[in-house]
């Protein structure tokens, strides 16, 4: 959320910045919500001149009580009462006209990076660098479902009648590379020096308004029926949830945190081939790595943790490239991001697995999350979160990536630890 004072002396840039965003049809918006911040300021100005001249009233009626000018003190107290319905009604519409302003402002784009390059949607994020040779073998890569049959893996069918379709049953091999690819990620966090966390798995609405646009909301958050609670889409909105109407010292920051959690998400629109199996669910798990830090660090971070994705899929022996996301591919709250996609051999191609966002100081104004300076003033943090690993996509490219010739997966040096073999060996 843009602070309303940015807005009133910088319309023309927040403007620029959603035509940048390809959000044309929010150009009006600009220009009402400085309108009802001008509404707003009256009243309140209205408020302090009203609460002034009856301070000012009151004080007059001990004189003339003591001067026995009994008429007039009687006159003033009227006043002063008349006084108290006039305050009453200015505080209302200022309340008024402040709640439709913060509507707007919460649909308002978030100020994007000057280094962010424009384009309509995905298809116009640009690729910056590639790590790792892609390599497409001399024999066939199976679908990733058909791999993990193979080995006695997944049970689609029974998920199907179970919850439907977007689930799914791990098994035997299969279900101990996921959770030793969560065990991995968790770990490597842990070493990069980020607190190991677990938290809740539902949140409240204020939080979840919080940490994303309602447009967001509507396409990812199930609702718990007849409570203020919604399932996660990912840990960071728990994570930064955490802070809520909180001051922190300004000598705890960064905040560098890693969290596990189950992830649940509607995934509207979800159709073709690679939507089947296990690239595209409602329910997965996944390793976070969230940073709350002072602004000016923000795009160091912002740095370290897309390497950090780079660092941990190249210890898989995964090839992966980092792709810039352009303006009208952002969310609303994020100021920028880029996505690491994973080499596919099986489709020739990259496909996403992570994605780095820094969303500057909107969570925390959103949230009234504040950072108490060496002076005594306080300021908005800037949040930022990562993906480490989302097992289910990385599944996917970690068999293709280490799948051979024999139908056998080949397990990286870095799992060998977690899963205790060099190889597992397909069932069928």
């Amino acid at each position: 959320m843009l602070d309303i004072k940015f807005v009133r002396e910088n319309p023309d840039i927040v403007k620029q910045n959603i035509k940048n965003k390809f959000q044309d049809e929010k150009l009006p918006l600009v220009d009402e919500v400085i309108a009802l911040d001008g509404e707003r300021r009256a009243h309140i100005g209205a408020r302090e001149q009203l609460q002034a001249d009856r301070n000012r009233i009151s004080k007059q009626i001990g004189a003339l009580m003591g001067q026995g000018k009994r008429d007039e003190a009687e006159e003033a107290k009227k006043q002063v009462a008349a006084f108290a319905a006039k305050l009453e009604e200015e505080s209302k519409l200022a309340d008024e006209a402040e709640e439709k302003m913060t509507a707007i402002l919460m649909r308002l784009p978030n100020i994007i990076d000057k280094s962010v390059p424009i384009g309509r949607d995905d298809s116009e994020n640009v690729e910056v660098e590639r790590f790792g040779e892609p390599v497409v073998p001399d024999y066939e890569i199976p679908y990733h479902t058909d791999i993990m049959e193979s080995f006695c893996g997944i049970d689609l069918d029974a998920a199907h009648r179970v919850a439907g379709n977007g689930f799914y049953y791990l098994m035997g091999d299969i279900a101990r590379l996921h959770s030793s690819v969560i065990s991995y990620a968790r770990d490597f966090m842990i070493n990069k020096g980020f607190t190991y966390c677990v938290p809740p798995f539902m949140i409240r609405g204020r939080v979840v308004s919080g940490v994303m646009s309602f447009s967001e909301m509507d396409a990812m958050m199930y609702k718990i029926e007849g409570e203020d609670l919604y399932l996660i889409g990912t840990s960071e909105h728990s994570m930064i949830g955490r802070f809520i109407d909180q001051i922190v010292p300004e000598g705890n920051l960064p905040y560098t945190l890693t969290s596990y959690s189950p992830c649940f998400r509607k995934e509207k629109g979800a159709h073709g081939l690679e939507e089947r199996g296990v690239y595209r669910i409602h329910q997965f798990e996944k390793q976070e790595m969230i940073v709350v830090c002072k602004p000016e660090e923000s795009m160091e971070w912002y740095e370290r943790m897309w390497r950090y994705s780079v660092e941990l899929f190249r210890s898989m022996d995964i090839p992966v490239r980092q792709l810039e996301c352009c303006s009208g591919d952002l969310a609303d709250l994020k100021v920028k991001s880029c996505d690491i996609e994973a080499w596919s051999p099986r489709q020739k191609k990259y496909f996403e697995v992570c994605s780095c966002s820094n969303l500057g100081d909107a969570q925390a104004r959103r949230l009234k999350i504040r950072v108490k300076g060496a002076d005594g003033k306080t300021y908005l943090p800037h949040t930022l979160n990562n993906t480490v690993a989302a097992p289910p996509r990385m599944l996917i490219a970690l068999l293709e990536n280490n799948f051979q010739a024999d139908g056998s997966v080949k397990i990286p040096a870095s799992l060998r630890p977690y899963m205790g073999c060099d190889v597992i060996v397909p069932k069928k």
